[in-house]
């Protein structure tokens, strides 16, 4: 069981307006290729989503069951319930103990684990395509009948404490999320998916069980599969795994757009972990867009170019050329309304001001004069290849299209997204640099400076 705060995509998926609803029980085909794959979506009773790709010549299939909550919905007093609830899952239904549950998916090699982001949850399972009816059964079992005892979750509190302090003991782990809190402030995004040590130390059976029975419903939930998968078959399976679940008339909740309130960052806001480490570990950025910005095409290609791999404009001035750092790169993280761009550095703590000043004018010179032509048609072919190398198994597959009906609300094909990329061109990455590189910016440091320190290093 895993978080994953940093796992968002900006080229995989996406949509720039709502698609035109269908009739429930309705099958879409919502691409066919050249190859045999193919895409399908339909709407069951209730609410719930399954989509579905056949990927010809492979044996094995993922399904994934993604639910459309994560912490960025939870209450100060209620952070980390989602993550927490993803670990109780796996302890047990009323028709499997946890033993049976891991025996089952282990007799056949399968692979069955969850994770946790700011707006999602998924649990999925990796099979042989034969075993995909297990899968299914499994994973239903867990989010729909789990039974959330209290002597599950004081096992599990210790487990999840575990985690934090696992975090806390990880310098390069522990900076982003001090970098989020610093960015975003005391809000949803801005808090831990891992909530505090203090939250789940107070969080009791009836909070963590509340949460499940509130927020594990059929509208919120999608279940996608890809490998060698039949729709129909996929279909018949969720239906007797979520079995009178799937009635009534509702339809599945509306896309997540950020209404919620995101506020801008104030100038040179700075926070600090005193660490005694051999290595400082920092990260520098603003407020980015959110995913459904048109400009997002051209901020990735932006965000390739200045940070993206080791012809970018970063690791080749701080690293290639003057052997300041072992790691150095910018990233892009979009979430609804809002997002992040951040850039990344590791280093021997005397370095960082050197390390720092470099960063900063690096972006300025981007923010002013932006980029050149073969930096733009690098960064785009970058992430060209980057996307379609990504999407080799079945598992990156399945991901995709779950990510993409839950937070998109509409399947974009790959052939479509690599058409975005290509028509970017100069002037646009220019003027994408021109706003997102002049915002304000945070800066979160691990390492052992003190907070006198953080003037010198944010001016």
């Amino acid at each position: 069981m895993t978080t994953a705060d940093r796992s968002s995509t900006v080229t995989g998926v996406g949509a720039d307006q709502a698609p035109t609803p269908v009739a429930v029980g309705q099958t879409e085909v919502l691409d066919v290729d050249e190859v045999g794959g193919r895409v399908e979506r339909t709407e069951l009773p209730g609410g719930l989503r399954v989509i579905t790709e056949q990927m010809p010549g492979v044996l094995s299939a993922t399904v994934g069951i993604w639910v459309g909550v994560g912490s960025r919905d939870e209450t100060p007093g209620l952070a980390g319930s989602s993550h927490f609830l993803e670990h109780l899952l796996f302890k047990g239904t009323r028709s499997r103990t946890a033993l049976e549950i891991a025996t089952a998916m282990d007799a056949v090699g399968g692979e069955m684990n969850a994770f946790t982001a700011k707006e999602h949850t998924c649990y999925y399972a990796n099979v042989l395509a034969s075993d995909l009816p297990l899968a299914v059964t499994l994973l239903g079992d867990l989010v729909t009948d789990a039974l959330n005892t209290a002597p599950d979750l004081e096992s599990e509190r210790t487990v999840v404490l575990e985690e934090i302090a696992m975090r806390d003991d990880e310098p390069a782990d522990a900076v982003h999320d001090l970098f989020a809190s610093t960015l975003f402030g005391d809000t949803p995004l801005g808090r831990s998916v891992l909530g505090t040590v203090e939250s789940i130390e107070s969080l009791t059976r009836d909070d963590v069980d509340g949460w499940y029975r509130g927020r594990y419903a059929t509208p919120s939930i999608v279940v996608a599969a890809a490998g060698r998968v039949d729709h129909a078959q996929v279909l018949d399976l969720v239906r007797a795994a979520f079995g009178e679940r799937l009635s009534g008339g509702a339809r599945p909740d509306p896309l997540r757009l950020g209404d919620d309130g995101v506020p801008g960052v104030p100038a040179h806001r700075t926070g600090l972990i005193h660490r005694r480490t051999e290595q400082t570990h920092l990260l520098l950025g603003s407020v980015g867009m959110g995913r459904l910005d048109p400009t997002r095409y051209a901020a990735a290609v932006l965000d390739a170019a200045v940070g993206g791999g080791m012809s970018s404009r970063l690791f080749q001035e701080i690293r290639e050329k003057r052997g300041l750092v072992y790691s150095v790169g910018s990233s892009l993280t979009h979430y609804a309304g809002s997002g992040v761009f951040s850039v990344y550095a590791g280093c021997a703590p005397k370095r960082v001001p050197e390390v720092l000043r470099l960063v900063r004018a690096g972006l300025a010179e981007v923010a002013a004069d932006g980029l050149r032509d073969d930096e733009v048609a690098r960064g785009i072919g970058q992430l060209k290849g980057g996307l379609v190398l990504g999407l080799e198994d079945t598992g990156s597959r399945m991901s995709r299209i779950g990510k993409s009906e839950l937070s998109y609300g509409e399947y974009l094909p790959v052939r479509e997204v690599l058409a975005r990329l290509e028509a970017v061109d100069t002037a646009e990455v220019r003027a994408v640099a021109a706003d997102l590189l002049a915002r304000p910016t945070a800066l979160a440091v691990v390492g052992p400076y003190r907070d006198r320190d953080l003037e010198r290093l944010s001016a």
